[in-house]
């Protein structure tokens, strides 16, 4: 098995409806206990973010799932209000680092709890709600914008081959700390290798680096 740390990833997708099938059954049962037990937790993150900044709790974001459909990815807001409109005003260092990383190092727009949220991966906690609805999956290369899709080029048909997920191998290992052309050969890796045992390992190692805070920015 080729190790998508150090190459490129030769591509060729099977599908798999018996491994589909059980995964959005764990899917469903997961996300639903989940999203109960966390009720209070989600009261309180509101709590706070509402009290340390204008605007509203959650944010939703366009981004490409599977076969290409769009739909809205749920987080909980962690920049200030008017965040897109302040991607006018980067530097052209900062501009040149979000093109090509679709993100900053140091996000100015970035608040002080969302900060908080971001290292923890709480923000993330809404997308329980997009698993739910069938948009995502537990596990799964991370939700993409239409620009980042064309960066997949000949491999973008394989990417949109699988639902995206809340983590996945590029997520579980390193995530903000690898390059956009390696996350994309890690994404493409667990489109070609998927099976039960790597979830499993995906997920647990998951969340041992939130926990550690490894990678997440």
């Amino acid at each position: 098995m080729s190790n998508p740390k150090n190459s490129e990833t030769s591509f060729f997708y099977k599908k798999k409806p018996l491994f589909d099938f059980a995964k959005r059954v764990c899917d469903l049962v997961f996300s639903v206990v989940a999203t109960v037990l966390l009720i209070p937790v989600f009261l309180i993150i509101a709590v706070i973010i509402k009290l340390t900044s204008k605007g509203p709790v959650f944010f939703v974001h366009k981004r490409v799932g599977k076969n290409g459909k769009e739909f809205g990815m749920i987080k909980f807001r962690s920049m200030v209000a008017n965040a897109e409109e302040l991607i006018k005003k980067f530097t052209p260092e900062q501009m040149r680092e979000f093109e090509k990383n679709f993100k900053l190092e140091n996000d100015p727009r970035v608040t002080k709890i969302g900060n908080f949220l971001r290292k923890t991966s709480l923000d993330e906690l809404p997308q329980l709600i997009n698993i739910i609805k069938g948009d995502i999956s537990i596990i799964g290369p991370r939700p993409v914008t239409k620009a980042e899709v064309d960066m997949y080029g000949r491999h973008k048909a394989a990417l949109l081959s699988v639902k995206p997920g809340l983590t996945g191998f590029w997520a579980a290992n390193g995530r903000s700390n690898t390059s956009y052309n390696r996350r994309m050969a890690m994404e493409l890796y667990y489109v070609k290798y998927r099976s039960i045992c790597l979830d499993i390992k995906i997920f647990f190692k998951t969340v041992l680096s939130v926990f550690k805070g490894e990678g997440a920015k």
